[in-house]
């Protein structure tokens, strides 16, 4: 059964789940929220991230480890009352004084005689006599048939519980809002730049018959290899574990010539013609290079980063080699000046922006 709604990407899911949070903390809305995707597209992140930034304590259930009786809790005989009586479990949300976030994970491969469990969570907010506290935020996720996972179909009575959203892979969000803000490694946010198409290969990978698909959870996983291990040869068998034979074969090419290019560090401490000789000859490397500056950038280190950043659109005029005339130079400078920028009014470092003359000769250029 298709999931009829539209598609968003990650970004604007995460964007949905904090409108429809803030409705829920003034009393507007009460609802629960189910997170369509292929599996590595970044559901659970999403829901980290909304817990991180409105404080709430995450309750993380994995569906398919649980049974009905580990929601309903235990039952124990009141004496008293002549009645069983059901203590809850731990890993329901009980009133604590904040915000919690129930994350009901795996839902559609969760079997079905858990089905009618979930149904009282997601439409009366309740389980037996527990009731979940008001401030309990409620999402469920999970995988479709046709995704290769295992999953059941949803029937009627658990989808009109939900307000569904689509999410689908997108190369720009997912540089925006979680490569670069989490700091993957400098080849990885450069290889996707130039080559978005293989930031989610799985459905390809399926009607093909491969096991192995590039996902944006592969690629984080190969950034943290490429942090981890310094062995070329193993390194290279465990990305193309990761990414698939045809891709990682593409993408080591990239890390090696990135390697032995790209000096961010040398060139924040450099200066002068000095600097000017450390820039890569290569599209992806002077890419690498742009990450690397936004990665590596503090207050202390922004007014070089600008220095560097603002040079990659002088280089045509600046150096001889006759690649740079054909390299689009002036829309990396302007896209890496965008993510500094971005983290530099995050941090509250715009004054270095205001005083730096390498900024503003790079503005009149724009300008001009």
């Amino acid at each position: 059964m298709a999931v009829n709604t539209t598609p968003i990407s990650a970004g604007a899911a995460l964007d949905a789940l904090r409108a429809g949070f803030a409705a829920q903390a003034a009393g507007h809305l009460t609802a629960s929220w189910m997170l369509h995707g292929r599996p590595g597209i970044g559901k659970t992140e999403i829901v980290q991230q909304l817990a991180d930034e409105t404080g709430s304590r995450l309750y993380d259930l994995r569906l398919t480890t649980i049974e009905p009786q580990d929601l309903r809790g235990l039952p124990f005989y009141d004496h008293a009352s002549k009645r069983t009586v059901w203590y809850p479990p731990e890993d329901l949300p009980a009133d604590e004084g904040r915000s919690t976030i129930l994350f009901l994970d795996e839902l559609t491969a969760a079997a079905p005689s858990l089905q009618p469990t979930v149904y009282g969570l997601l439409q009366e907010r309740r389980v037996g006599q527990h009731a979940l506290p008001d401030a309990t935020f409620i999402i469920a996720a999970g995988n479709m048939i046709e995704d290769g996972a295992v999953a059941y179909e949803m029937g009627t009575a658990l989808s009109d519980r939900l307000i569904h959203l689509s999410l689908r892979a997108e190369a720009n969000d997912w540089l925006a809002s979680f490569a670069v803000p989490r700091g993957l490694h400098p080849a990885v946010t450069a290889f996707i730049r130039t080559r978005p198409d293989l930031l989610d290969t799985t459905e390809e990978a399926l009607r093909q018959g491969r096991m192995i698909a590039c996902t944006p959870r592969s690629w984080a996983r190969v950034s943290a290899i490429l942090h981890a291990v310094t062995d070329k040869t193993l390194r290279d068998v465990l990305i193309a574990g990761t990414l698939g034979d045809a891709a990682a074969a593409e993408f080591v090419l990239i890390v090696d010539d990135i390697a032995a290019t790209v000096q961010a560090q040398a060139m924040l401490e450099t200066e002068g013609r000095a600097r000017l000789a450390l820039y890569p000859h290569s599209l992806h490397g002077l890419t690498a290079l742009v990450y690397a500056l936004v990665t590596l950038v503090d207050a202390r280190t922004l007014p070089a980063s600008i220095d560097v950043m603002a040079g990659i659109g002088t280089l045509v005029d600046a150096r001889t080699e006759p690649e740079f005339a054909r390299l689009p130079l002036g829309e990396l400078a302007t896209y890496g000046f965008e993510l500094l920028i971005d983290k530099a009014l995050a941090n509250g470092w715009q004054e270095a922006f205001r005083s730096s003359a390498s900024y503003a000769a790079y503005l009149a250029t724009r300008e001009g």
